[in-house]
């Protein structure tokens, strides 16, 4: 029973720049955590997201990028490497994290609770794995995974979702 009662921030990643951080940085924040990649189709997906973070930022927030090298080899760059992609093509300033696997036996813990939780179209039949580059989890301000998303979601589709969860403080 316990397992259930856990939230994403019980768990911390490395970032981009080699500390590690918990998110419970981000307690009280509504969430949007996705696997990125510098050289995918959806790689245009950085602009929504960051048009997304900046637009509602100040109400609550933040977007959680996480590198992912698994689809395609379409994130082979280093941690300094994406992050100059990111900020130069896309302006990027919400969080990014270091390179994790999102699935297999290497799975970040943070993916392995996300994808208990939202297991996805096919349920915990399909193993709930992520399938492409640009997966989207929302999170509430408790903590709690509220939606899952597919690549070809775009970030833009989800500013009422998001604006609904802002409200509820």
């Amino acid at each position: 029973m316990a397992e259930t009662s856990k939230t994403v921030y019980e768990f911390s990643a490395g970032t981009l720049d080699g500390r590690s951080a918990s998110l419970s940085e981000f307690k009280g924040e509504v969430l949007l955590i996705v696997n990125t990649a510098s050289q995918c189709g959806f790689t245009p997906q950085y602009a929504g997201l960051e048009a997304l973070y900046r637009t509602y930022k100040e109400r609550g927030l933040v977007v959680l990028g996480f590198p992912c090298n698994q689809f395609g080899a379409q994130e082979p760059g280093t941690a300094a490497e994406i992050g100059a992609f990111c900020e130069r093509n896309y302006g990027v300033s919400f969080p990014m994290f270091a390179k994790i696997d999102v699935n297999g036996e290497k799975t970040h813990p943070l993916y392995r609770f996300l994808k208990k939780e939202k297991p996805g179209l096919l349920g915990p039949l399909g193993g709930g794995s992520i399938k492409w580059n640009f997966t989207k989890f929302l999170v509430d301000r408790s903590g709690k995974v509220v939606g899952r998303f597919a690549s070809t979601t775009k970030p833009e589709s989800l500013a009422k979702r998001i604006e609904k969860l802002l409200q509820n403080r």
